[in-house]
């Protein structure tokens, strides 16, 4: 399962770039034997995934005789430059794949169709309901990743700490924390990188706003901003590594935790795999929350074109790529993301899987997530708040200047 970054190519528009593909989804719209053609655009099955897409496609087409659906797939770089410059020329697919930070875009700016009679109820509802946009279903939810509490039940268990629970507030973990840090040992209580993805899904956790309602504000230079930022730092350097430890280089953490050295570890459900041979006791549970539950969500979508001459045929083809019992086995067997559907018992290889225990909580997670804040210059604005972020944990700045300084260069961002 790979973590795709956030926000790649929103509000880019430059040439495009050459595509490692499948096929083309420039094709003509009909082929030569008279059967409706789908043009399908995507980065997630690049790289290792390319027969699982093409075998989706074989058993939709053996379903439905009339269409033939046509595959382009495409480097995640090089993705969002190229599709952005075939939806300004003209030349769009008929459907593509868009991370919820990009669908965000595109809905906005009339690029996407509505899609008409979705089954919302074949979907989890916080899935669904990330790619509607103002009461109107312009996606379907294609996959998800999220992040959950990594513990280190050996450790735990040697110092008599409880085990976290689905109940536990950050004052729990920050207990528990300060009981398992061990310096002279080189264990450590908690990691939790301090960063702007980190800094929104805290925020929302104390009940705080990034952005106002009309998106035109930054709005979280507030009490419950000032809470998560101490909340993030106040970490560093007493149950968390600091730089000087090493915390902020490639794959520190990760080693960390696999060598027994960390207690607990915030990250995401993609790391599951390279944990099955640790040599110590692991699970995962929902992650605490401040005043409420708050879990962060990353799901990549698919969309029809507002140009597409096919749609129902293109409508079609992504409810089938997104619920049908194809897909959700073959994303099962292959590893290749989790699929979106609400039918749980369809889920059960994934949950049946001894390492972690508790996958429950991946799906229990999903009842109170949250999705990043969206702007036209996306980069920038999480830069920014990881910089200023930085320099607190360094303590160059008091956090609450921090934050002001923040909130300072995202308002100008947002202009």
């Amino acid at each position: 399962m790979r973590l795709r970054t956030a926000a790649a190519g929103v509000g880019v528009l430059a040439l495009a770039l050459s595509a490692c593909s499948q096929g083309s989804a420039t094709n003509p719209g009909t082929s030569e034997d008279g059967k409706t053609v789908v043009r399908y655009m995507n980065f997630s099955a690049n790289d290792g995934h390319e027969s699982d897409l093409d075998a989706i496609v074989a058993a939709f087409e053996k379903e439905n005789g009339d269409i033939d659906v046509q595959v382009e797939t495409v480097p995640y770089a090089d993705y969002f430059t190229k599709l952005q410059t075939a939806v300004a020329g003209g030349t769009a697919p008929d459907t593509f794949e868009l991370n919820y930070e990009n669908f965000v875009t595109y809905a906005k700016n009339g690029s996407l169709a509505e899609l008409s009679g979705v089954d919302k109820s074949a979907y989890q509802q916080a899935l669904v309901d990330a790619y509607a946009s103002d009461g109107k279903q312009y996606g379907l939810p294609e996959s998800f990743s999220n992040v959950v509490l990594f513990y280190n039940k050996t450790l735990f268990e040697q110092k008599g700490v409880e085990l976290p629970t689905a109940d536990w507030t950050w004052a729990d973990e920050q207990a528990a924390a300060q009981r398992l840090t061990d310096k002279k040992a080189g264990v450590w209580g908690d990691y939790q990188p301090i960063t702007y993805n980190e800094f929104y899904k805290a925020l929302a956790q104390t009940g705080g706003e990034f952005l106002s309602e009309d998106g035109t504000k930054a709005t979280f230079d507030s009490p419950e901003g000032v809470k998560a930022a101490n909340w993030l730092v106040g970490k560093n350097g007493t149950t968390m590594p600091t730089e000087a430890d090493g915390a902020g280089t490639p794959d520190f953490d990760s080693k960390l935790f696999a060598d027994g050295k960390l207690a607990m570890w915030h990250n995401g459900i993609w790391m599951f795999g390279a944990l099955a041979d640790a040599k110590f006791e692991w699970d995962v549970v929902v992650e605490p929350g401040d005043t409420t539950k708050a879990s962060a969500m990353f799901v990549n979508g698919v969309v029809a074109s507002a140009a597409t001459k096919n749609k129902d045929a293109a409508q079609k083809w992504l409810t089938f790529l997104t619920s049908s019992d194809t897909t959700t086995k073959t994303r099962l067997d292959t590893s290749w993301e989790l699929p979106t559907i609400a039918d749980q018992s369809k889920l059960t290889p994934y949950l049946d899987q001894p390492k972690p225990a508790n996958r429950q909580a991946v799906f229990d997670s999903l009842d109170a997530s949250v999705l990043p804040p969206v702007i036209e210059r996306q980069q920038e604005m999480q830069d920014a708040v990881t910089k200023e972020l930085t320099e607190a944990a360094a303590g160059r700045k008091p956090v609450a200047q921090a934050l002001k300084d923040a909130q300072a260069a995202v308002n100008g961002l947002l202009g």
